[in-house]
């Protein structure tokens, strides 16, 4: 079967709450070459989703297809898996964290073999399906084209991923890809078309209901009719020689008058519906059938001469059934999608509801009491984890009741029973809580969504999360986020737009009578499903191309941020849900920017403030050269407590490093603190060891609650002699005249901060002339990869490698600390960087 969502072109759209065809202008001959392009399409990745399955022991499957304009996967084909528990995952981000995504970019597997690998990886998925279940992602690719994913679930055990899955599961993406890549090179549609595939997995048991079909005329008494007919009657093909008579003998003689009362009603009614007779096995015992039939239209001049139509033998089934009845347990059975599709008569008594009324619906819907999401979400965690569950629910106004599920990929059978009370637990009360139900899917989708915005730090971070991540997941093609500033929105960031559109909407006044400024002013979501409604309530506003739009107030803690405007390039119906989430995500958004702001303006105070605390220059000696460098970090506060510093005191030079733990304004402060403080003590004659002494107890005294490390070596510039103390800190890196380098892991003391007894050792090494010296902070040579020392090591390399380079001149240095930092360093570095480089003589 299928099932749709208004999304990506040429697919149905929602009307009115029924499915209908967007008006197509191809001419047929165009719309039926589509369609079955469509369904060759559609027929590879059922195959493909079929045999992953019976090659991998999965109990799942799902096939995601690029869209057409790559910036999402959509899902088109699904088996073994409830479609409504997948629905907020039917659209990924192409450039998002899930995994499917990640495959999709980088070609790679991704494997998850139980919930904590997938809540230690991939966070994002986690928070939205937060079941155990193991998953592999596999990527349908063929040469440097990818078309999608393949995505595959197994029920949660110990072993995760089954051994060999993988590489089934490559065999099988690799060939879809082929023929995938065979449709598109003949013209054929590749890309989703806004619809999923169900695909229906057959069951795990033969039917028991068999149904022969037979042709009666019932003025000559001729029957005809087929094998399954004959076995149901007890009659041999060969032998049954088509007479209405002989099958009359195998009726029980008690409903002979049944038999032929349905027959005068067929006639005089024109059909006859589930009359019940019994019919005799082999052995002449009575078991009960159903007759079905019907007098054809156009019966000729003899009027209603002919009766068509079935026998069902569905002893085994009414047998079970009458089994279940008789249970004083409860008894039930849910579809994948959670809806009841019987319930016994117990059921009826323990639940306090009439079957009729449960049967078609979601118990969580026709039950007050049961409308905690937590219900639904049991429902959720069995299904997707292929496991038995069990919980106590409290029946107002004076029950409590014990349910089993018990899950398969065709459903849930449910046994409900009579309870008593946990340790402790309050009565029920007489009437269930009032409120309107929170979807369990729709609370994870939102909250899978706004995970993404955490993670974002600075507002460019926020908009970037937005439209690279929330807006492919709602299928939008248009992003526009307007801040609030003296009263007027000012554009803080677009994508989509043609290029100057926006322009004339700069500076729009809150008050104005624009949909983006009535949002705000309101307070309330604004949603335009056509062209023709936007223009309606806005006459003459300026339109792009798109189709809809969702205008959304951004408002955190009763405070107006601003506005977002999401447009979509097809008419589109936005469901109660969509509109629930979209606004919900407004306030999301709105609290991630106004923290992005704050962040920002401390940013660029702390930023001011470091380089304020920073050297402008460095000394100039006759045979001592020094260059330095300072980097941010990439990731988060990017600001740090990194410092350098050369002091010049007589005839000596200081050379100073240290690091302030954290990335804050207090970080950048107290680096300021300890620079001067350094700088004091070193010119005021003391010893390296006393230096770092008086320095340790300055800190304790402030106490920022922030500690710190530091080296420091005298240099004697006149015979090379060096005395370095160290409170913490990496070792010094030195390289000699003669290329060979070795890292001066000399002792030390204790982190600054830490003990106002600390001691800080002096040791003593020579620099000859040519040698050169490198300081410099952890955030250059960590890796959470692998121990420090590997990075140390890293560096103690890198410096050997480029032993003719410093020489003599100033700009040769320059090179060298450019080097360093692009050889060591990362471009993804979390942490800030300071590294100090001395050559001597």
């Amino acid at each position: 079967m299928r099932q749709g969502v208004p999304a990506d072109r040429p697919g149905p759209h929602v009307t009115g709450g029924t499915w209908a065809a967007r008006p197509d202008a191809r001419r047929p001959r165009e719309r039926d070459a589509v369609a079955g392009a469509t369904h060759e399409r559609d027929a590879l990745l059922a195959t493909a989703v079929r045999r992953v399955l019976a090659e991998t022991d999965a109990y799942g499957g799902m096939v995601y297809l690029r869209a057409r304009d790559r910036r999402s996967l959509v899902l088109c084909t699904i088996a073994g898996v409830p479609l409504s528990i997948i629905t907020p995952f039917r659209r990924v981000a192409a450039a998002g964290p899930m995994p499917v995504a990640v495959s999709f970019r980088t070609g790679r597997t991704i494997a998850l073999a139980d919930t904590e690998d997938t809540m230690r990886r991939f966070p994002q998925l986690a928070v939205g399906m937060p079941y155990d279940y193991a998953s592999a992602c596999v990527p349908v690719k063929t040469g440097e084209e990818t078309y999608g994913v393949i995505s595959v679930l197994w029920a949660a055990s110990d072993e995760g991923v089954p051994r060999g899955a993988q590489r089934h599961l490559r065999v099988v993406a690799d060939g879809l890809a082929a023929a995938l890549a065979a449709l598109d090179g003949r013209g054929r549609l590749i890309e989703p078309n806004g619809e999923t595939t169900v695909v229906e997995l057959a069951p795990p048991s033969p039917p028991t209901t068999r149904v022969g079909l037979f042709d009666w005329n019932l003025a000559t008494g001729a029957l005809s009719v087929d094998e399954q007919f004959c076995e149901i009657f007890g009659l041999s093909p060969a032998e049954f020689d088509g007479r209405a008579a002989t099958l009359t003998t195998r009726i029980a003689p008690g409903d002979l008058p049944e038999f032929r009362a349905a027959a005068r009603a067929a006639l005089d009614h024109g059909q006859v519906l589930a009359a019940r007779v019994r019919v005799l096995d082999h052995e002449g015992h009575p078991y009960p059938v159903e007759l079905w039939g019907r007098v054809p239209e156009g019966g000729g001049p003899n009027g209603r001469s002919h009766l068509v139509g079935a026998v069902l033998d569905t002893r085994t089934g009414t047998a079970a059934a009458a089994a279940v009845e008789r249970l004083r347990d409860g008894v039930f059975s849910l579809d994948p999608d959670g809806r009841i599709t019987y319930a016994n008569r117990s059921v009826e008594r323990l639940l306090h509801a009439r079957r009729e009324d449960l049967v078609g619906h979601h118990p969580w819907d026709v039950l007050p009491w049961l409308a905690d999401p937590v219900y639904e979400n049991r429902y959720r965690a069995a299904m997707l984890s292929q496991q038995p569950t069990a919980f106590l629910a409290a029946r107002p106004p004076d029950g409590w009741l014990a349910f089993s599920l018990y899950p398969d990929t065709h459903g849930v059978t449910g046994r409900v029973v009579a309870a008593e009370p946990p340790a402790g637990a309050a009565e029920p009360p007489a009437e269930p809580p009032p409120g309107t139900r929170t979807s369990v899917g729709a609370m994870y989708h939102l909250l899978q969504l706004a995970s993404a915005l955490s993670e974002a730090v600075t507002v460019r971070e926020v908009c970037q999360a937005v439209a690279e991540q929330i807006l492919p997941a709602f299928g939008g093609q248009e992003l526009a986020i307007y801040a609030v500033r003296d009263k007027r929105l000012h554009l803080v960031s677009q994508a989509g737009y043609p290029d100057g559109f926006l322009d004339r909407f700069e500076g729009t006044p809150v008050a104005a009578r624009v949909p983006g400024a009535e949002a705000l002013s309101s307070g309330a979501p604004i949603f335009f499903e056509s062209v023709h409604e936007l223009a309606v309530a806005y006459p003459g506003i300026a339109l792009d191309e798109m189709g809809a739009w969702a205008f959304l107030p951004l408002i955190a803690s009763g405070h107006p941020v601003g506005s977002c405007i999401i447009g979509f390039d097809e008419s589109r119906v936005f469901t109660v849900e969509e509109r629930g989430l979209l606004t919900a995500l407004g306030g999301f958004i709105a609290q991630a920017l106004e923290r992005a702001r704050l962040y920002d303006a401390e940013f660029a105070l702390a930023r001011g403030l470091q380089q304020a605390l920073l050297p402008h220059r460095l000394p100039h000696l006759d045979n001592v050269r020094i260059t330095a460098r300072y980097l941010p970090g990439t990731q988060g506060m990017e600001i740090g407590g990194d410092w350098y510093d050369a002091i010049v005191t007589g005839q000596d030079l200081n050379l100073v490093i240290g690091d302030v733990e954290g990335h804050s304004v207090g970080a950048a402060a107290t680096m300021g603190q300890l620079r001067s403080a350094v700088r004091a003590f070193a010119a005021s004659g003391h010893p390296p060891d006393e230096v770092l002494t008086r320095t340790n107890q300055l800190l304790l005294d402030l106490d920022p609650g922030l500690l710190a490390s530091c080296c420091l070596i005298r240099l004697t510039p006149a015979d090379g002699t060096a005395r370095i103390a160290r409170a913490g800190h990496l070792p010094p890196v030195l390289r000699h005249p003669d290329g060979s380098t070795e890292a001066l892991y000399v002792a030390g003391g204790p982190l600054l901060g830490v003990d106002n007894r600390a001691e800080y050792p002096v040791s003593e090494f020579r620099m000859a002339p040519g040698s050169l010296l490198a300081l410099y902070t952890d955030g250059l040579v960590e890796d959470p990869a692998v121990e420090i020392d590997h990075g140390v090591d890293r560096l103690r390399v890198a410096l050997a490698g480029v032993a003719g380079e410093p020489g003599g001149e100033e700009d040769g240095l320059e090179r060298l600390v450019e080097r360093l930092l692009r050889e060591v360093g990362s471009t993804h570095r979390v942490d800030d960087v300071a590294l100090m480089l001395t050559a001597y003589g």
